[in-house]
């Protein structure tokens, strides 16, 4: 399946919409990575730990749209937007979320 955040997939012709899809993902902080990150913000550097944290919600809400996407017979998903955002009380966990287009492509094909 072909992603993308752009709304054309370059060389390919869109030939069906199957309207948006969407997918998310909510991911709780583990309270010793929470720790051991808010030392290293102390110290200065990157948190490696929340890194990780945010690429797992990304990986998991793209997969989930295009599991989506593969149900209404699409092979491309155009427009993506993906948003991070922290939910909870005291914002102890994150979600990701993602939606765009789901269409069908025909690869090759000249865009005029």
């Amino acid at each position: 399946m072909q992603v993308t955040t752009t709304n054309t997939i370059e060389g390919s012709h869109i030939s069906q919409y199957h309207g948006i899809v969407t997918g998310e993902a909510i991911l709780g902080a583990n309270i010793f990575r929470d720790f051991f990150a808010g030392i290293r913000d102390i110290v200065g550097g990157r948190s490696n730990a929340y890194e990780e944290v945010l690429r797992e919600g990304r990986d998991a809400a793209l997969r989930e749209m295009e599991a989506e996407a593969s149900k209404r017979g699409a092979n491309a998903i155009v427009g993506i937007d993906i948003d991070y955002s922290t939910v909870g009380q005291s914002g102890s966990m994150l979600m990701v979320s993602c939606s765009g287009t789901a269409v069908t492509i025909q690869p090759g094909s000249l865009v005029r």
